[in-house]
């Protein structure tokens, strides 16, 4: 189990009626993961709110950000599985998965960044790639507790 781990979904960009139907499926997909983890969703207007709110986050160990970015490493749903495993086998406290503004990362929050992370070579609503986001970060915390999710 992870609850000894914090995991949130961050996002940068204000609500816009479109998303709103997207924001109810994450909170869904966050709530599902309460059972392996502590799972919660932050909303920043600015790239640099989010940056600030990150280097105030308090912990035995350093929070670990998790940067969406079409730069970044693609991975299958088992490697997340597996480096969300071994940051908690490290123990880390708390990891952020965040996705970014419209325009992208600033350079200064790529290397803020544990991970820059890439959900593939198309791009993606902020919305979207919020919900995507969401479910899996769900599969893996089931791949790792061993649940049939993965492999319906």
């Amino acid at each position: 189990m992870l609850q000894c781990m914090q995991l949130t979904l961050a996002h940068v960009g204000g609500k816009g009626a479109a998303k709103v139907g997207y924001e109810a499926l994450v909170l869904e997909y966050l709530k599902r993961c309460s059972a392996y983890a502590d799972c919660r969703a932050e909303a920043f207007r600015s790239e640099a709110a989010l940056l600030t709110w990150l280097g105030r986050l308090k912990g035995r160990t350093a929070p670990v950000a998790v940067m969406l970015d079409e730069r970044g490493k693609q991975m299958s749903s088992a490697a997340l599985a597996q480096w969300l495993g071994a940051r908690r086998d490290e123990g880390t406290q708390q990891i952020v998965f965040a996705v970014g503004p419209a325009d992208g990362w600033s350079e200064a929050a790529r290397a803020q960044g544990g991970l820059l992370l890439s959900l593939g070579p198309m791009t993606l609503a902020h919305a979207l790639a919020a919900l995507v986001m969401a479910e899996q970060i769900y599969r893996a915390l089931t791949i790792l507790a061993g649940h049939p999710y993965h492999r319906q």
